[in-house]
């Protein structure tokens, strides 16, 4: 199998001339519409990879931002980030499944040629958010202090950087337009506004972090507020820019005012295909939130270290979620197409080079990995932990990538509800209870939970392989 996929990952990435190729290139950045369904698929993969590649590595700069500028005011206010991202957690995972959701139907409508359908599909995914958004914003504006006291937070955090978790949870509903919007826009093929809107969203988050948190001219310095007021008003500038684009006659997928109202039928069976979205994701996230538990047991400073190096992950993997949003694409539109064997050989190719990108990472972070997490802190202790951290978690990275392809593979066909048990069987019967026993049982402290994402991630990306090979999701309906 593997010579079949390695002659025709050649053969399809060699263009009839270098120009035409070139342009190409440049008009998926641009935005310009192609088909993904016919032709090269190496060349599919390529086009409609490099502006999610692009998109995501925005979003990872976005991150890693948030915590340089947030780690200049000590190891309480990381802390304060590290626990309210695990928090945020459950909303990343119910955006994310209902942005599965909507590319797997979005995609398949439009490799019917079914663009009207896909645009009531876009509403209903929009109206979904908004009702998910509103409990949460309700539970961080009311109850921020008893959240992150159930996580173990300190007092100083309780008492005095409250703010940041209650303006982060209260605001979710950018997150949540954000998300979902952009699967949209990925399911239509047009990746390229993905990316300006993040792009355009993450470069005002960086250039407003360092006014609100430390001060300039008659602004007051406002500290890790600032901070949360900087991310939730670049993001809601991102999401009306989105709208616009919805509206806008040049869109693939239009929603005119008229477009704006119920349809039960598509939002049941949106619904449907997210949820099993949404339990995988709640259920890998989950995890990351007993992750936090744990090492909360052994202070502030080594939930700093963890939380630096975690964003660091995020950076390094971010890129990877771009090629593996593009097998989505790409297996939801060649089923949509009638051509499950072509949806197959996307899927493969991408784990593939998907596989190769972050082995590479995972070298770079044994080599720099102490230089890294100093980019952020002075602190030795903070620096030890989050150098191990981003060592151990490095040795994984062999098959991180195949199994964010092959998940991302089986969402993109609607068959969301088998990442959903591996999800459950690798981070809740294996990483937790793992992380636990290395941690406290066997006395390895942090190490332990490091280790713990290890052996779960890699037996994800094992299991993922197998099952995907096995072609059930091929006759998935959505």
């Amino acid at each position: 199998m593997n010579n079949k996929l390695d002659e025709s990952f050649s053969e399809n990435l060699s263009p009839p001339n270098q120009q035409s190729l070139w342009k190409d290139i440049v008009g998926s950045v641009k935005g310009m519409e192609y088909d993904f369904t016919s032709g090269s698929t190496g060349r599919a993969i390529l086009l409609l990879s490099i502006p999610m590649v692009l998109e995501m590595m925005m979003e990872s700069v976005f991150a890693v931002a948030d915590i340089f500028f947030v780690s200049k005011l000590g190891p309480e206010a990381v802390a304060t980030v590290g626990i309210t991202e695990s928090l945020m957690t459950v909303l990343y995972a119910i955006a994310m499944g209902l942005s599965m959701g909507t590319t797997a139907i979005i995609s398949r409508r439009i490799g019917e040629q079914n663009k009207k359908s896909a645009s009531v599909a876009a509403v209903q995914s929009v109206l979904i958010g908004l009702a998910v958004s509103l409990p949460v914003s309700a539970a961080g504006l009311f109850l921020s202090h008893e959240l992150l006291g159930l996580m173990g937070a300190s007092e100083t955090i309780i008492g005095e950087m409250y703010p940041y978790t209650m303006i982060m949870l209260g605001g979710n509903m950018v997150i949540m337009l954000l998300f979902i919007v952009n699967a949209v826009f990925r399911g239509a093929g047009d990746a390229a506004i993905s990316m300006r809107v993040l792009w355009f969203a993450n470069l005002l988050n960086i250039v407003l972090d360092p006014i609100l948190i430390f001060g300039w001219g008659p602004i007051p310095a406002m500290g890790i507020t600032g901070a949360a007021i900087a991310t939730t008003f670049a993001r809601g500038l991102a999401v009306v820019y989105q709208f616009w684009m919805l509206a806008g006659r040049s869109s693939r997928i239009r929603i005119r005012r008229r477009d704006w109202k119920l349809n039960l039928d598509v939002m049941n069976r949106l619904v449907k295909v997210s949820l099993g979205g949404i339990g995988q994701f709640l259920i890998s996230t989950a995890s990351w939130i007993g992750m936090v538990r744990i090492i909360a047991e052994f202070g502030s400073t080594a939930l700093a270290g963890y939380t630096i190096a975690i964003r660091i992950v995020m950076f390094s993997l971010l890129p990877s979620w771009g090629m593996s949003n593009a097998a989505a694409t790409l297996v939801g539109q060649n089923l949509g197409a009638g051509k499950p064997a072509r949806a197959e050989r996307s899927a493969w190719i991408c784990g593939f080079v998907n596989t190769a990108f972050l082995v590479l990472i995972g070298i770079s972070f044994f080599l720099f990995s102490e230089n890294l997490i100093r980019l952020f802190t002075p602190d030795i202790h903070v620096i030890d932990i989050g150098a191990r951290c981003l060592k151990i978690i490095a040795v994984g990275y062999l098959f991180y990538g195949m199994g964010m392809v092959m998940a991302q593979a089986f969402n993109g066909a609607g068959d969301t509800v088998t990442p959903t048990w591996l999800n459950f069987i690798c981070f809740w019967m294996i990483e937790i209870p793992l992380g636990w026993f290395l941690a406290m049982s066997l006395d390895m402290q942090e190490d332990g939970v490091f280790w713990s994402i290890v052996v779960a991630e890699s037996i994800f990306g094992v299991l993922g392989m197998w099952v995907f090979s096995r072609g059930r999701w091929k006759n998935k309906e959505v």
